[in-house]
């Protein structure tokens, strides 16, 4: 009983000394949801499905007085809107990028959708390496937990039994499926919508479809698939370098090309402005083009 006892203490210690960075955000028109103090200067994090709306938005932080916020940012492929809060002096969450993270874990949840910090206890349900989310967005890892996410939960904190940050909380990505945003995820896309307002992403021009590829040519490149261009939108970077329907892209700057999501995850921010060289497959006989990436424009 006595090690229940201390383990008890133990938890409500970590809420009550990291619930300072959790706060209130009125961005719907519904009830509230939570989000993250990112830094002292008011800048917070929310989850991206929870803002309803980009004018009058309020935020409650947790010495119970209530701010106003702008809308810096939103990446609804990651669930992650940034806001800066007219606050000084707030209390940010101190991040983990992980890496001793197992499946079994212990982990509390923060949230705050009233005047005061709420928290549940649940493990660590699945762990996996990065993964592209039903939106398209980029993970550097994947973080499921057990954690019932009640409604306003969504954007709040997801603690280890020691009080260091793993990610943010959210219910928005998967159905179902109570993920955490991982801290370096969170850190990649802020700094980035910090920066620009947005997520800036490479662009082709192109409609795909995953091909398998014929024998010769699967032993040739040694990858079994390859993705066959079925449109080229005009004054396209795709269409200026001379890519045509029937084309089967195999490659994007030296790594393979086998699925649909390769060429999204070819096309980052660093790609933007410059030539990538691409190997495509054009009447049996592999190729190469430079093409001059250009930034997927919002819409």
């Amino acid at each position: 009983m006595a090690v229940l006892a201390n383990v008890s203490e133990e938890l409500a210690a970590i809420v009550a000394d990291r619930g300072g960075s959790v706060v209130r955000v009125e961005a719907r028109h519904r009830a509230p949801s939570s989000g993250v103090v990112w830094a002292a200067d008011g800048v917070v994090l929310t989850a991206d499905h929870a803002v309803e709306r980009e004018e009058d938005i309020q935020i409650g932080v947790a010495s119970g007085e209530v701010v106003s916020a702008t809308l810096v940012g939103r990446d609804p492929t990651t669930d992650i809107a940034v806001l800066r809060a007219q606050a000084q002096r707030l209390v940010p969450a101190q991040w983990s990028d992980a890496g001793a993270a197992k499946v079994g874990h212990l982990v509390l949840a923060l949230a705050r959708p009233g005047k005061t910090v709420r928290a549940r206890l649940g493990i660590i349900s699945a762990l996996g390496d990065a993964w592209r989310a039903p939106a398209g967005g980029e993970f550097d890892r994947y973080l499921e937990t057990d954690v019932a996410m009640a409604f306003g939960f969504s954007g709040g904190l997801l603690l280890d039994a020691t009080g260091n940050a793993l990610g943010m909380n959210t219910a928005g990505l998967l159905r179902r499926t109570a993920l955490a945003v991982p801290a370096a995820t969170l850190r990649r896309v802020v700094e980035m919508l910090l920066a620009h307002g947005r997520v800036q992403r490479g662009y082709l021009g192109i409609g795909a479809h995953p091909v398998r590829l014929p024998g010769a040519l699967r032993d040739q490149l040694g990858q079994r698939t390859g993705v066959i261009v079925i449109s080229v939108e005009p004054k396209s970077p795709a269409e200026q370098a001379g890519i045509v329907l029937g084309d089967v892209l195999v490659a994007i700057a030296g790594a393979p090309v086998r699925h649909l999501d390769d060429v999204l995850s070819r096309l980052g921010p660093d790609s933007i402005g410059k030539p990538v060289v691409v190997k495509l497959v054009r009447g049996g006989e592999a190729k190469e083009l430079s093409v001059s990436v250009s930034e997927r424009t919002p819409g």
